[in-house]
């Protein structure tokens, strides 16, 4: 059994590997940090293969696939991304477009080259780590939540079309809210609301995911916050939003 995880690094993409290979699951860990990877390796009783690659370059999904394409992969975990905190007139062009490249354009590349395989072999699993965000609008996170509604409905998209098919692929969206991991450092912000612990939430997402879930929200808080927001009005939702995602100041 062999799994790939992209953004293995940190937070849940380094639990998920913890797991999997708990699971019985050689693995093949990407991302940027070589030296974050090479030290998750050390921990894990299975086989684990390395890959440093930067995954906003277009071109390194094609690469991270002509690389990978004939190790009979048996499950896809698209975790890769991040998040950017600041009003959209104020926030950098650059910065968003990377986001975007990486957030979507990435997903979006190695979803539909594995899947493909997958749907061949009529056997596989596509994990792509979405967040609640997908379900709503976020001022303040404008292009971040716009991403991740794109792989969260597209996701959805494919799920049907397969099950529709009856293929035996599962293709899963994982949908928290917001989780301890490196993201708030990154996006240069921070969330009013209580973090999940990240393991719990890989662990629940795999768990999910071997269930054939196809949309996967941990915790109840989130859960319930999904489905009140569909009875509340749009302005309402934007201007609550708006007020959660407070600005963090830097030094």
């Amino acid at each position: 059994m062999l799994a790939l995880i992209t953004g293995a690094s940190s937070g849940m993409g380094r639990d998920m590997a913890r797991i999997l290979s708990k699971m019985g699951y050689d693995l093949i860990l990407v991302a940027r940090r070589r030296e974050r990877l090479l030290e998750l390796k050390k921990e894990l009783d299975t086989n684990v293969t390395v890959i440093s690659m930067d995954l906003s370059i277009v071109q390194n999904n094609y690469k991270l696939y002509e690389k990978v394409k004939n190790k009979n992969i048996d499950i896809l975990i698209n975790n890769a991304g991040f998040g950017l905190f600041g009003e959209f007139v104020k926030t950098e062009i650059e910065t968003e477009l990377k986001m975007i490249d990486l957030n979507v354009v990435a997903y979006h590349i190695l979803t539909k080259l594995f899947l493909q395989d997958f749907v061949r072999k009529d056997k596989g699993y596509i994990l792509n780590v979405c967040s609640s965000a997908g379900f709503m609008a976020g001022p303040r996170m404008a292009t971040y939540y716009a991403t991740k509604n794109y792989i969260t409905k597209l996701t959805m998209a494919i799920n049907e079309e397969l099950r529709v098919s009856k293929s035996h692929v599962v293709v899963s969206a994982l949908c928290p809210g917001p989780v301890a991991t490196e993201f708030n450092q990154v996006a240069h912000g921070t969330f009013a609301i209580r973090e999940a612990s990240s393991y719990e939430v890989a662990k629940y997402a795999i768990d999910k995911l071997m269930k054939k879930k196809m949309i996967i929200v941990p915790t109840l808080l989130m859960k319930l916050t999904l489905f009140f927001n569909r009875f509340v009005p749009y302005r309402l939702a934007l201007y609550i939003a708006y007020k959660i995602q407070k600005r963090k100041e830097r030094n």
